[in-house]
């Protein structure tokens, strides 16, 4: 392309963004209040100039109310702050607000994927329905998760003969790359009965496989100028697609292949069951004579959810653990809650989670101070929507901030402290019916996997509390831990936290 056909491009696309914007604006002159955008690029200045792009949206909110607009380019985004507006969006206006926009980075290299068989970006279709119809009854039902009971464990285990290995040592480890090995190996067995990483530093898989979840994770947060400006999508996003692609590529042959593999085991072996994981039962259900899914949408459905489920899991199991190392109190009490219940010498099993109220309370303040996705994966209008009181206009970008919700004073007593006691006598949970708690969303878009992430949790904490006590590495007091957080489209720790087991 020369200089002067870019240069016009580039005019006309101007004039184009200014001609649209203000059309808009005298359309939906009820849009919720927010800062004013400049000419052209919007409000993207307000969120590049703050040094914490969090902590920003809860001021925009005290400034301008629950629900903001803001204009990123050319793409309106709707901003909830309260449980009230959240319950209204994700329950009221559920279909109305169910689709999603497809990170322009994803678009075209995966196309194929994000456009006809993913979960997550796929609007609310026939396909999608019948996707999360099979994660419901062949995946994250409790008939398959009981029967998958015994590889988590299994995989638990193989955690705790690593953890010895250190306690004999007095070695240190970081214990959030030691929780990440154990729920992919938690995730992957589930989902196809193999192991796909080892508790080795040299691991050449685990750096493979910890690429593509943070670099998928990663990229579908990074801003991109085609998510803002589509027209000029082109420029500037080649290096990114391709990394997409490749990762995507990566994984899609390992499922495939896992799926050959199982396909000739049942045919060699008819009827025989060795595995009886999910790959098996989404097999049968391909094979079903009314059957509308394929090999292809089973393949594609693993990834989603194996992506999904390892970052947001292992995250939260890292922020748990250092909030307890922090505060040695609350550290004490759930140790002597986990003894009482189990004994000296028990096994914790997952059927145990339920007789552990304050392990409960835990899990629930972790996914409060540190939602997995602060702002959930971003709807999309599919139809002009009141919220309110405002207008939402039709194609709007919907972001549920639920980092800022757990920190709102006006719904929570001390909301920057870690006091899982607040929970005890309390019946709100994660489940998307408390509007106050939705870190893994509601309505018809709420998380398919929550069923499998609810017993991980519970369980692998207990297990890590119940089977060792811990401290701080470098004799550094628990006070002093680094509680600072990074941010994409998850919430991680911003510095690893090595911790030293001691055999209970």
């Amino acid at each position: 392309m020369d200089y002067l056909t870019l240069l016009l491009l580039i005019l006309f696309f101007i004039i184009s963004t200014l001609f649209f914007s203000f059309i808009q604006t005298s359309k939906y002159s009820k849009l919720p209040p927010g800062p004013k955008p400049y000419p052209i690029i919007g409000n993207i200045l307000d969120l590049l100039n703050s040094s914490n792009s969090l902590e920003s949206f809860i001021n925009l909110s005290k400034t301008y109310g629950p629900i903001i607009t803001l204009k990123l380019g050319t793409l309106t985004s709707i901003v909830i702050s309260s449980p009230q507006i959240a319950k209204e969006a994700l329950q009221k206006n559920d279909i109305i607000l169910s689709n999603r926009t497809i990170p322009y980075t994803f678009l075209s290299t995966i196309e194929d994927h994000c456009n006809k068989n993913s979960i997550i970006f796929l609007p609310s279709s026939t396909k999608w329905r019948l996707l999360r119809r099979a994660c419901a009854t062949r995946i994250f039902s409790p008939q398959q998760l009981d029967s998958t009971q015994i590889l988590r464990k299994r995989k638990f285990q193989d955690l705790v003969n690593f953890l010895h290995q250190c306690c004999k040592k007095g070695e240190a480890l970081d214990i959030g790359e030691a929780i990440f090995k154990t729920i992919l190996n938690i995730i992957s067995n589930t989902f196809i009965s193999k192991d796909f990483v080892h508790y080795y530093d040299n691991d050449e898989k685990f750096k493979v496989f910890k690429d593509i979840v943070f670099g998928l994770t990663e990229e579908s947060s990074r801003p991109c100028l085609g998510d803002f400006f589509p027209l000029l999508g082109f420029l500037g996003s080649h290096s990114a697609r391709a990394r997409t692609k490749d990762r995507y590529a990566t994984l899609y042959a390992v499922f495939d292949g896992a799926m050959e593999e199982r396909i000739h085991m049942r045919d060699s072996k008819i009827d025989s069951r060795e595995c009886n994981d999910a790959l098996d039962s989404l097999l049968d259900l391909v094979n079903e004579e009314s059957s509308q899914l394929n090999r292809h949408d089973v393949v594609s459905l693993l990834m989603d959810l194996f992506v999904a489920s390892i970052d947001t899991t292992s995250s939260t199991l890292e922020w748990a653990m250092a909030e307890l190392i922090h505060s040695p109190k609350n550290l004490l009490k759930v140790r002597e809650e986990l003894e009482e219940s189990l004994g000296k010498n028990g096994e914790v099993e997952e059927s145990h989670i339920s007789k552990l109220p304050y392990l409960n309370a835990i899990v629930k303040e972790t996914l409060r101070l540190h939602p997995p996705a602060p702002f959930l994966v971003p709807h999309k209008a599919n139809d002009d929507v009141e919220l309110g009181g405002f207008t939402v206009p039709k194609s709007a970008q919907i972001l549920i901030n639920v980092w800022s919700i757990g920190k709102d004073s006006r719904v929570w007593a001390n909301p920057n402290s870690f006091e899982p006691e607040r929970f005890l006598d309390s019946e709100i949970d994660f489940k998307g019916k408390n509007f106050e708690l939705i870190p893994f969303g509601s309505g018809r878009r709420i998380c398919p996997g929550l069923p499998l992430a609810s017993r991980t949790l519970n369980f692998m904490l207990a297990s890590l509390l119940y089977h060792f006590n811990w401290k701080v590495a470098n004799e550094m007091n628990p006070e002093d831990i680094d509680m600072s957080y990074s941010y994409g489209i998850t919430l991680h720790k911003a510095q690893p936290l090595f911790l030293v087991p001691i055999k209970v």
